[in-house]
This record gives C-alpha cells, sequence and structure tokens, in this order.
C-alpha cells in the first residue's frame, strides 16, 4: 500500500517501534529508522529491505534535523512521520522527581513536536505528508500514579490536532493512534507488570488480569493491532482523515 514512499520512524531500536518499522518496509516503504541506542537501531535497519539507521535523541532538534537532512539525501524526501518514541515512569506524585517529570515531557511530547518540526519544511515544499504519533489510550483518559505519561499523551492529542489545522493547507495531514495495553510486549513484561504492581499493591499476575478484564474483546493490544491502522494512516485511503486520535483498544477506550 505504500511502495516507493519514505518514512521515518523515532523510537525504532526495539519493540513496537522496530515492528512499526518493519510493516512499513514491508507495504515498500524506504524507512529511516531512528533511536538513542545506536546499535538496536542499526539491527532494526538491518531487518529492512531499504533503510537509513540514524542514532538520533529526540529532545535535541539539531539531532533530528540532521536525521531529517540525512533522510532527503538519501531517499530525495520524506513522506511519512511516525513518532514513536516515548518512555514511561510510573509512581506517584510524592515520589516523582521534578527531573523524572521533566525527562517525560521532554521525550513523549517535546519529542513528538522536535520530530515534526525537523520534517515539516521538506513536506511543505512538496505539499504532501503524514504525520503519525503512536499516542495511548492514556491520552484520553487519566491513569493511576501516572499523571507525567498521560499529561504528556494528552499534550500529544493537543499537538496533533493543532498541527493538523496548521497543515492541511499543504495537504500534510496529522493523525495520532492511541493503543491499548501492549500486554504481551517486552515493555510490559520487563518494566511495567513490576510497576504497576508495585504501585497498586497487588501481583504481576493480577495486574494482568485486571486489564484484561477491562478490555470488551478480552485480549491484549499487539504491535500488529497499531500496525494495522499505521498503515491505513499513511495511505491514500486516509485521505480525508485528519486531527484524529484513533483508538486500537479492544472497546477499552471509545471516546
Amino acid at each position: 500500500m505504500l511502495k516507493d514512499k519514505v518514512a521515518m520512524v523515532t523510537g525504532a531500536g526495539q519493540g513496537l517501534g522496530r515492528h512499526l518499522a518493519e510493516r512499513l518496509s514491508n507495504e515498500g516503504c524506504k524507512v529511516a529508522v531512528l533511536d538513542i541506542n545506536e546499535d538496536a537501531v542499526k539491527e532494526t535497519a538491518s531487518l529492512l529491505k531499504e533503510s537509513i539507521a540514524i542514532k538520533t535523541d529526540v529532545t535535541k532538534f539539531e539531532q533530528l534535523e540532521e536525521a531529517a537532512n540525512r533522510t532527503v539525501e538519501k531517499f530525495g524526501r520524506i513522506d511519512i512521520l511516525v513518532s514513536n518514541a516515548a518512555i514511561l515512569i510510573a509512581k506517584a506524585i510524592t515520589e516523582f522527581t521534578p527531573e523524572e517529570w521533566r525527562k517525560m515531557i521532554d521525550v513523549n511530547l517535546t519529542g513528538y513536536f522536535l520530530s515534526a518540526k525537523a520534517v515539516v519544511p521538506y513536506m511543505i515544499k512538496q505539499r504532501s505528508g503524514c504525520i503519525i504519533q503512536i499516542n495511548s489510550k492514556s491520552g484520553k483518559k487519566g491513569s493511576y500514579k501516572n499523571s507525567a505519561y498521560a499529561s504528556s499523551k494528552f499534550g500529544g492529542i493537543g499537538l496533533t490536532q493543532s498541527l493538523a489545522l496548521e497543515l492541511a493547507e499543504y495537504n500534510i495531514r496529522v493523525n495520532a493512534i492511541c493503543p491499548g495495553n501492549l500486554l504481551n510486549s517486552p515493555l510490559w513484561r520487563d518494566s511495567l507488570f513490576e510497576q504497576y504492581a508495585r504501585n497498586q499493591g497487588i501481583t504481576k499476575e493480577q495486574v494482568r488480569e485486571k486489564y484484561l478484564n477491562q478490555v470488551p474483546l478480552k485480549r491484549s493490544c499487539e504491535y500488529e493491532d497499531v500496525a494495522n491502522v499505521m498503515v491505513f494512516l499513511a495511505s491514500d485511503q486516509s485521505s480525508y482523515m485528519t486531527g484524529q486520535a484513533i483508538n486500537v483498544t479492544g472497546g477499552q477506550e471509545m471516546r
């Protein structure tokens, strides 16, 4: 569906970001993969048909600007930005340090803004483009002892809508995807089950059961569920959609 398009994906060194980069490649894209972990992003690039790996910290605009320049030098244009880079630290407000709060906002919200700022000049020149933020169901409602993450994601939806209004005249569409809980992912397995169990005073097994029971379709969100919506939003099939934040939550979030 995306043959000969050029995509740039942030946070592509592992997990969901790597899967999204692979799916874009399988759909025919040339892909610039960005991540702060140089070894990981090189490994991702090695899995793709036509790609470039660029070590990038999304909180540093000069690095994103250089990544966009290198992508255009290599492939001639940028058609798609997938802003996926994010971190999650879940704590009560009494335990959150100001430094941790700032780091969450810097990566999750400012990183999205800076990534878009780096690619938009090329998209304006082309008079076409598609920006997709990987947001969260936590961008639609508050999250218990997870205030920084939810705040960054609420802000991401506001930024998505604002950029959609600003860039529509250039035929640049801006949308967000709001996945549910990726319970089978390394992020949950290696980190979030433990964080949420500690925060909520229950076992990791009870955390999993709790979140599954909140989903009407009674299953975890999977990488491919997110990738399917990404491909649709990046394709001409969604050419009349902009400023949207699309839930991929199995019915857990419907607003």
